[in-house]
């Protein structure tokens, strides 16, 4: 375990955080808890996972990186196949 306060810890969720704040939360005026309980799930699910580009996907949505490394890994198992026969 390192020191306490150590940024590079949980780098991916300080980055997540980082994110969120600067996309979702400083943008928005929330007036009660139950805006932030109904805006937050929605960035995470619908902004986040399914519209943003991602750098470490090569700027990519990912839905689309899903699918082009699930083509990726078809064409790997055909050429794996006409390989072996």
């Amino acid at each position: 375990m390192s020191a306490k306060g150590n940024p590079y810890d949980n780098a991916v969720v300080e980055s997540f955080f980082k994110t969120l704040k600067q996309e979702e939360v400083y943008l928005w005026e929330y007036e009660s808890i139950s805006d932030v309980i109904n805006r937050i799930p929605y960035f995470i699910e619908d902004v986040y996972n399914k519209k943003r580009l991602h750098s470490s996907l090569g700027y990519r949505l990912p839905g689309e990186y899903e699918r082009l490394m699930a083509e990726n890994d078809s064409q790997e198992c055909i050429m794996a196949k006409t390989i072996s026969v």
